[in-house]
């Protein structure tokens, strides 16, 4: 059989057209994926600078004020006009007035985080930033017990919403795989607060005296200050990609549904409670608080008195033992820029390096438990707060990504960081001054909760990688 000529010339030409076309759309469809790349750069800059580097700056402002209150515990003792002494507090009171901070923390947070969402991020951090820069100028003026309590109290509830506000608010704009790294350099900005708060304690250490008043009056009138700045700065907080004003129109449309239909949203009126009811229902709501309580008081609590225990290991003044307060943490940030550095790169996993940070943590306390050597003793002081600063943003992005929808994003960001907050209730009096100067009984304590919150984190993963199995073969056979 033979064919027409004219007939093979005209499937030749079809074929090349066809061939042209399809080059030309894949052309056009890099060329798009080009243009989005380099959009979605230009606008995460934009949104980087206010949700991580503003948010970073305010929290090393946020942990300078709870971390100044255990520095001044010992300033100026040798001078006889430390806090204690001058409002009369027994170690127990001392002891309360720390955790009394805790207590409105936690009761606060769940609602304070909401709360977000019903007066808008911009407007709502303002009044928190605002709110707790007043009280902590007004603890210098505290008279007594009763009044330090209620001072404490305000701080709290104003400081209550912060940290998971900022988590909440980048679930409306990052997806869960650009958290990490994200989080990480919030996180390590506020490890350097105390190193900050330290720095600063020494420096007014000098100013006992001046205006008659003692210096850690000046401590508390000082570092309020900045937090009342910066809250007038928050009003110009982009709030949601929907209505960001920093943001053109295209910009706009290209971040609509970008983080994916789970992800909270800041479309007026949107309340979806029933994300709520699923949420109560889920057990990782139970093992990652049973996790955040335990890590809270086994790894953190000794934070609550860190300047005290490295006073009483016996080889420095109060003066130069504010100085050495700030090793473990300038450690915990760099520690954890590194460890959030290799998240973003997928070279470690969140689960496995949690388990890990733990274990460290635990065999830090073993030695402080058995060596007597108080070199060897501070280094691993360095070491355990190192790790324990870093426990909770290595699995912060994997308890966002498993919260849907907007109340539950909020209600669960604030439940879970809320359970923290037993690190201030239990770890003041887990680290009385009463198990000084050796603090054994403490460190067994703390053991113990680690144990328990590696056993949690263990669940967590099994839970989260059923449910994740289980929803591929659901997509899978949707297909």
């Amino acid at each position: 059989m033979v064919l027409n000529s004219s007939k093979v010339d005209a499937v030749i030409d079809n074929t090349e057209i066809s061939e042209r076309g399809d080059n030309a759309e894949a052309t056009a469809s890099q060329e798009l994926a080009n243009i989005n790349s380099e959009l979605e750069k230009a606008v995460l800059r934009k949104i980087d600078f206010w949700l991580v580097g503003f948010y970073s700056l305010v929290y090393v402002f946020r942990v300078i004020d709870s971390a100044n209150y255990s520095n001044a515990a010992i300033i100026n003792l040798e001078n006889g006009t430390g806090i204690k002494k001058q409002l009369g507090l027994s170690p127990s009171q001392w002891a309360w007035t720390l955790s009394i901070f805790s207590y409105s923390y936690m009761i606060f947070e769940p609602s304070n985080t909401l709360a977000m969402k019903v007066f808008s991020p911009s407007r709502w951090m303002f009044v928190l930033i605002l709110g707790w820069g007043i009280s902590a100028c007004s603890s210098s003026a505290a008279q007594d017990f009763k009044g330090m309590m209620c001072v404490r109290f305000a701080i709290g509830v104003a400081e209550a919403g912060f940290y998971p506000a900022v988590l909440y608010h980048m679930a409306f704009w990052y997806k869960p795989s650009e958290m990490p790294q994200r989080i990480a350099i919030f996180y390590s900005a506020g490890q350097l607060s105390p190193a900050v708060s330290g720095l600063l304690a020494y420096a007014v250490g000098f100013m006992d005296g001046l205006g008659g008043l003692a210096g850690w009056r000046w401590l508390f009138l000082i570092e309020g200050l900045p937090a009342i700045i910066l809250s007038v700065i928050a009003l110009w907080l982009p709030d949601y990609p929907e209505t960001a004003r920093m943001l053109t129109d295209k910009e706009r449309a290209f971040l609509e549904d970008r983080v994916g239909e789970a992800a909270p949203t800041g479309k007026k009126g949107l309340w979806d409670f029933r994300s709520l009811k699923k949420l109560v229902r889920d057990p990782t709501l139970y093992t990652f608080s049973a996790y955040w309580v335990c890590h809270g008081i086994g790894g953190f609590g000794v934070g609550t008195a860190l300047p005290t225990v490295i006073y009483e290991l016996g080889f420095t003044t109060t003066s130069n033992s504010q100085l050495m307060n700030i090793p473990p943490y300038v450690s915990a940030f760099i520690f954890l820029n590194v460890v959030g550095y290799f998240l973003h790169k997928k070279s470690i996993r969140p689960w496995t390096t949690a388990v890990a940070i733990e274990s460290a943590i635990i065999a830090c306390y073993i030695i402080l438990f058995t060596v007597h050597n108080a070199v060897v003793r501070y280094l691993s002081l360095i070491v355990a707060v190192s790790c324990a600063g870093s426990a909770y943003p290595v699995i912060w992005s994997e308890r966002i990504r498993l919260l849907e929808g907007t109340v539950a994003s909020g209600f669960g960001i604030g439940w879970t960081n809320a359970m923290a907050q037993f690190s201030g209730i239990a770890g003041p009096h887990v680290f009385s001054t009463v198990y000084g100067p050796t603090y054994h009984v403490s460190y067994g304590i703390c053991i113990v909760f680690l144990g328990v919150g590696i056993t949690s984190i263990l669940i967590t993963w099994l839970l989260v990688r059923r449910s994740d199995r289980k929803q591929q073969l659901e997509q899978g056979l949707g297909r």
